[in-house]
C-alpha cells in the first residue's frame, strides 16, 4: 500500500557534510563531469589533458603516508555535540565569547554550519612536533569516542603517542593531524580573513607546502620572524647544532583579493579621551637621572607642586611645561604629572608598516615576557608553560587585521593568550570583538616535569587538572584584571574632577568590554545510536530496534538544554542564540530559540493535537521542532502548509 503521508524533514543529526557540499560546487561549475551523484574522473581528466592542464607522470606537490586518512577525516561528518556548561561560564546571558573544551577536529566540523565565512582572523599555536607526547592522535573510524579515550574519560585512560624522530611516520603523523584542521579552518574565514600560524624549524617547510595546497600559494602573505628568546640556552643540543632564537608565524589570506592591514601610527598616538577642548591622550612627564654629566639644576623644579624623585630631574624644560599649565592640560595621577597631549602637540604622524620581523622585545615581547606575564596574572604561582606567547605579540596581529566587531578564532588555545589579547584590544579601541577558543582537556601528569607545576596550581585552586581548565582560569583572571584596571583609572579621573583639575561634565566613562565567555564541552550526541545486529539476530530484534528509534529517538535520561543546543548547532544557529526556556502556552512547554532573523520553537511533548498546536499561535517564519511520534498524519498535513516543521 502506497504511503501518502506527508514527509517532514528530520532535524540534522550530524555536522555539515563537506564532501557533498564540494561535490555540489563542482556540479555547478562542471555539470557534465558529475554523473549519478559521483565525479566522472575519466571525463574530467580527458578535458584537462586536452587543454594541457594536467601533466603526465610526475607532478609537483606534497604527499605523505596518511594523506588519504586526512581526506577521510574531512569527509567524515561530526556526530558529537557541544553541551553548554553554564556553571563554568562567566556572564552567560551577556557575553558573546565562546570557549569550547574538546578535540578541535570534531569542534571545527560542528562550527561549519553557522560560522562559515564569519571569522576575520585565526591565530593558532599548534604542537611543534618536537618528539614529545602527541595528544592529537586521530582515529577516523571512532569519531567522538576516540576523543574520550584521548582525554581520559574512558576506563582505558588518556592515550598519548610519543612521536620520536626515529618514528618512520614522524612528519606524516603531524601532517595528517594538521591538514584537516587547516582545511576546515579555511572554510570558517571570511573572504578577507587572515590566518596566522606559529611554528618552529621542525615543520615550517612542510607547513608551507600544505598551506599552499589548502589556501593556494597565491594567498601566501609572508612569514613573520619573531624573536622568542634573548638569552642563550646551554643544553646538549645547543652544542651540536645552531641554537635558535626565533620562531615563525606563517600568514595566509583566504581569497586572492587584496588584504588591507590596519597600519598603526608611531608613538602609539591613540586619543581615547575627551574633554571640552577635544580629544587627547595622557602622557606621563618622564624623569631621568640627575647625577654626573646629565645633572642640570634648571630641570629640577616643581610641576603642579610635584618634584622629581631625589637624584632625578625632569626630561622637559619649564617652557614646555608652561604651555600645558596655561592650557590647563596637566593632570596629577597617583602622584605623577601627566600632559594632556592633543593632536596639535604631536609631530607629523608616520604610519608603521606591517614588518616581517618582530625583533623589538619591548614592542612584541618574547616567550620569556609571556611566561612572566602569565606568572603575574596567576599571582606569582608557577604554571609550567615555558613558551607562552606574549600578549603584545597577539595584540599586534589583532590590531593590524581586525575591526571592532570581528570574530577571532584560536583552536589550539593553550594558555589562553588569544582570548586575553582580544579583550585587551577591545579596551584599547572600545571594540566589541569576540573570541572562539578551543582546547582539548589534555590530562596533566604530576609525575612529568613539564606538567607538575601546572598540575599543582590547578589543584591549589580546586580545578580539574587539565590544560582546558588552566586556559579558562587564565581568561577569568585576565578579565578581572582588565576590570580592576579600568575601575582604578576611572577612580583616579574622578579624583581629578573632585580636585577641580577637570570638568565633570566632560568626564568620559570608560566601559569594561566583554570579559565573559560561554563554556561548552564536546559530548556524545543526544540521539540514540543504532546498535549493529549480528547474523544470529532475528527479524523481531530488528523491528524492536526500529520501533525504539521511532518512539524514543533520544538517549535515556537526556538533558533538554543539551538537546536544544545540539539542534540549534546542527541546524545552523549561532551558539550565542537566545534560548528562552520553558514558556508554557496552553500547558504545552516550549523553548524559543532566536538567532537574528531566524526563529525556532522546540517542544518535547509526547503528543500534540491539532487544537493544541493551533493554540500555540506559532508564526509562519518560525521553524517548529518536536518528536516525530508526537504528530499524527492529519496534524502533519495541516501544519506543514503554514510553517517549516522538523522532527526529532
Amino acid at each position: 500500500m502506497k504511503d501518502n503521508s506527508p514527509k517532514i524533514q528530520k532535524v540534522s543529526m550530524v555536522s555539515e557534510n563537506i564532501e557533498n557540499e564540494n561535490l555540489q560546487k563542482l556540479r555547478e561549475v562542471f555539470p557534465n563531469f558529475v554523473k549519478d551523484g559521483v565525479i566522472d574522473f575519466d571525463a574530467l581528466q580527458s578535458f584537462l589533458k586536452k587543454d594541457g592542464v594536467l601533466a603526465e607522470g610526475e607532478k609537483y606537490g606534497l604527499s605523505w603516508a596518511g594523506k588519504s586518512d586526512a581526506f577521510k577525516a574531512i569527509r567524515t561528518p561530526a556526530t558529537g555535540t557541544l553541551t553548554p556548561q553554564e556553571d563554568e561560564s562567566k556572564n552567560w546571558d551577556k557575553t558573546g565569547n565562546i570557549f569550547i573544551e574538546g578535540d578541535n577536529l570534531e569542534v571545527l566540523k560542528l562550527l561549519q554550519k553557522n560560522y562559515r565565512g564569519k571569522i576575520k582572523m585565526c591565530y593558532i599555536d599548534p604542537p611543534y612536533n618536537t618528539g614529545k607526547d602527541f595528544v592529537y592522535k586521530d582515529n577516523f573510524t571512532k569519531g567522538v569516542s576516540d576523543y574520550y579515550e584521548q582525554t581520559g574519560q574512558t576506563k582505558d585512560g588518556i592515550k598519548l603517542t610519543t612521536n620520536f624522530e626515529s618514528n618512520g611516520r614522524y612528519h606524516s603523523d603531524w601532517l595528517t593531524m594538521m591538514y584537516p584542521r587547516l582545511f576546515l579552518a579555511r572554510n570558517l574565514l571570511k573572504e578577507d580573513g587572515v590566518i596566522f600560524i606559529s611554528i618552529d624549524d621542525h615543520e615550517v617547510a612542510n607547513l608551507r607546502l600544505i598551506m599552499d595546497e589548502i589556501f593556494g600559494e597565491e594567498n601566501f602573505i609572508g612569514t613573520i620572524t619573531w624573536e622568542k628568546r634573548t638569552k642563550a640556552q646551554n643544553t646538549e643540543t645547543s652544542k651540536e647544532q645552531f641554537q635558535s632564537k626565533t620562531e615563525y608565524i606563517i600568514v595566509y589570506k583566504k581569497s586572492v583579493e587584496k588584504i588591507k592591514f590596519n597600519l598603526e601610527v608611531s608613538g602609539e598616538k591613540s586619543y581615547d579621551l575627551k574633554d571640552k577642548n577635544g580629544i587627547y591622550r595622557l602622557k606621563v612627564v618622564e624623569e631621568m637621572s640627575a647625577f654626573g654629566m646629565r645633572s642640570r639644576q634648571t630641570m629640577i623644579y616643581p610641576i603642579m607642586g610635584i618634584m622629581p624623585k631625589t637624584g632625578n630631574q625632569w626630561k622637559v624644560g619649564k617652557d614646555s611645561v608652561k604651555i600645558f599649565e596655561e592650557r590647563g592640560d596637566i593632570e596629577i595621577i597617583e602622584g605623577k604629572p601627566y600632559f594632556r597631549m592633543r593632536p596639535s602637540d604631536e609631530d607629523v604622524e608616520k604610519f608603521i608598516p606591517f614588518w616581517s620581523h618582530f625583533f623589538d622585545k619591548n614592542t612584541y615581547g618574547t616567550a620569556e615576557t609571556g611566561k612572566a606575564e602569565l606568572g603575574d596574572l596567576l599571582e606569582k604561582n608557577n604554571h609550567g608553560f615555558e613558551t607562552v606567547k606574549p600578549l603584545n605579540l597577539i595584540l599586534k596581529l589583532i590590531s593590524h587585521t581586525t575591526d571592532v566587531d570581528d570574530i577571532v578564532l584560536d583552536f589550539f588555545a593553550g594558555s589562553g593568550t588569544t582570548a586575553h589579547a582580544v579583550m585587551e584590544q577591545n579596551v584599547k579601541d572600545t571594540g566589541n570583538r569576540k573570541f572562539i577558543c578551543v582546547q582539548i582537556p589534555e590530562v596533566l601528569n604530576p609525575d612529568k616535569k613539564e606538567d607538575k607545576e601546572m598540575y599543582n596550581f590547578l589543584q591549589l585552586i580546586n580545578r580539574p587538572t587539565n590544560i582546558a581548565e588552566f586556559c579558562k582560569e587564565r581568561i577569568l583572571r585576565a578579565g578581572r584584571n582588565i576590570e580592576d584596571k579600568i575601575d582604578s583609572e576611572m577612580s583616579n579621573r574622578q579624583m581629578t574632577v573632585n580636585s577641580g583639575m577637570a570638568d565633570g561634565d566632560e568626564l568620559e566613562i570608560k566601559k569594561v568590554p566583554d570579559i565573559g565567555f560561554k563554556a561548552f564541552s564536546l559530548s556524545s550526541s543526544n540521539y540514540r545510536k543504532w546498535n549493529t545486529l549480528t547474523v544470529e539476530d532475528d527479524e523481531k530484534a530488528l523491528l524492536q530496534q526500529a520501533k525504539l528509534f521511532t518512539e524514543k529517538p533520544l538517549v535515556d535520561k537526556y538533558d533538554k538544554q543539551s538537546v536544544i543546543y545540539e539542534i540549534l548547532l546542527k541546524e545552523g544557529f549561532d551558539l550565542n542564540a537566545t534560548v528562552i526556556e520553558e514558556i508554557k502556552k496552553k500547558e504545552i512547554p516550549l523553548y524559543i530559540v532566536t538567532d537574528s532573523e531566524k526563529k525556532m520553537v522546540i517542544t518535547f511533548v509526547d503528543k500534540l493535537t491539532k487544537e493544541q498546536f493551533d493554540s500555540l499561535e506559532i508564526q509562519k517564519d518560525y521553524t517548529f521542532v518536536c518528536f516525530d511520534s508526537a504528530l499524527d498524519d492529519t496534524i502533519k498535513v495541516n501544519i506543514m502548509r503554514n510553517l517549516t516543521v522538523k522532527t526529532i
